[in-house]
């Protein structure tokens, strides 16, 4: 192999290295993890996955155990801005140095195996090569398609966290949530506590849980939380907190967060908790830029059930909501934007580069077919971004959502004005 010096070539290179994009299984990348002795991380895990909520609940997590003072290894997919997102130590994004030692280790192993991998599988070695050497006390690691065939999932959990499930990735997970939910449920494992972050699980997750022995813990049910003005109270089996400060992550994946802390074995302070809540923040969830006297929210939703979830946490407003929007190909674009019916007043539509990018004119009609108002179709997101954020008055905010791409690019345009 020509000798990779820099991130972005190898980077390039691992795009290229395995014939499909997505590959599901863990025999490869298990027998590579064997030979590079990366089937344990020697610290307590948490593995979240889920539909929608996971950044939010692995988010939490990172910034309550951090605040009581442990070592905490995160990873999570995809990044928005650098790679370097899905790799943090602490919190902190880990250097492309060393990123690079860790994909010529991995790479050392997988050619000593003769082993072809997929990008998410290098990269996720690359991950758990890193918290190894790290010596961490607690890595928390997201889930990046599915479950049971995901590559994170070659680590078994210490507590498994399935924060909701809905109709997304049909093509590799099901087209229904029961199918999905057998899928997610994956990450489960014999005699340890598995989270559930939604009320009303469907039966094929329960089903599993039942069949291997992992103990369920069902929101509302085993765990619970209420708001009470700028304060909220959570209840579990073990932890029950009153007085608690109000999140910027949606209260819902939060308290998923708090159910999971319950039953792993580091324990945490009430101070660090609340220190926790007050300081966890995600880009691209609900997050809060401004250009000029606008307000803008961007979120990654890219799904109905994540559009759903983000239009709940807006709250009512006097003047307008413009939504900069864009999706790929490959998502429910249709369904995603029925589930923002009567809470967007302008939509400026964008295309997306690539492969399963589509354009505002395949999305236009899709709108139109709803009744809603098309404030201009534009070639890129950042030609978007500029005619919402030159429509836009005193008082109105803009949306930005539909795809990790249009997050990326409407802060890359933003940073430039």
């Amino acid at each position: 192999m020509t000798e990779l010096s820099t991130l972005s070539q190898w980077l390039h290179h691992l795009e290229n290295q395995h014939h499909k994009a997505i590959d599901m299984g863990l025999a490869r990348v298990q027998a590579v993890a064997q030979t590079a002795d990366l089937l344990t991380l020697n610290c307590s895990v948490i593995t979240v996955g889920g539909t929608n909520g996971k950044g939010s609940t692995v988010a939490t997590l990172t910034a309550i155990y951090c605040a009581a003072g442990y070592k905490v290894g995160t990873y999570t997919s995809p990044h928005i801005i650098d790679f370097n997102e899905r790799i943090a130590i602490n919190n902190q994004p880990v250097s492309d140095e060393l990123l690079i030692q860790a994909f010529n280790a991995v790479e050392a192993a997988r050619a000593q195996s003769n082993i072809s991998l997929t990008y998410f599988e290098f990269t996720t070695l690359a991950a758990f090569w890193i918290f190894k050497h790290a010596k961490l006390d607690i890595a928390v690691l997201e889930v990046g398609l599915g479950g049971r065939l995901d590559a994170v999932n070659i680590i078994d959990a210490d507590v498994a966290v399935v924060t909701s499930i809905g109709l997304d990735h049909t093509d590799w997970l099901g087209d229904t949530r029961e199918a999905i939910s057998f899928e997610k449920a994956g990450i489960f494992r014999t005699h340890r506590p598995a989270i559930y972050g939604e009320t009303n699980p469907p039966q094929p997750l329960v089903d599993h849980a039942q069949q291997i022995g992992a103990k369920l813990h069902i929101k509302h049910d085993d765990f619970s939380f209420e708001q009470q003005g700028q304060t909220w109270s959570f209840w579990g089996e073990k932890l029950t907190l009153t007085d608690l400060p109000k999140p910027c992550l949606a209260l819902d994946n939060v308290a998923t967060a708090l159910a999971a802390i319950q039953y792993v074995s580091l324990s945490v302070s009430e101070q660090a908790l609340k220190i926790g809540i007050s300081q966890a923040k995600l880009a691209g969830r609900a997050e809060r830029l401004h250009y000029k006297n606008i307000e803008i929210i961007a979120d990654v939703a890219h799904n109905p059930h994540g559009a759903s979830f983000f239009m709940q946490q807006l709250a009512t407003m006097q003047g307008r909501t413009l939504a900069v929007f864009a999706m790929l190909a490959d998502k429910d674009i249709a369904g995603t934007l029925a589930a923002c019916l009567g809470r967007v007043d302008v939509w400026f539509v964008a295309g997306l580069d690539g492969t399963r990018g589509t354009t505002a004119e395949q999305i236009a009609p899709l709108l139109q077919n709803n009744g809603m108002y098309i404030g201009g179709k534009y070639q890129t997101v950042a030609a978007a971004m500029r005619a919402a954020c030159q429509t836009a008055q005193a008082g109105d905010r803009i949306l930005v959502f539909g795809s990790f791409y249009t997050v990326a690019a409407a802060k890359q345009w933003l940073q430039t004005q």
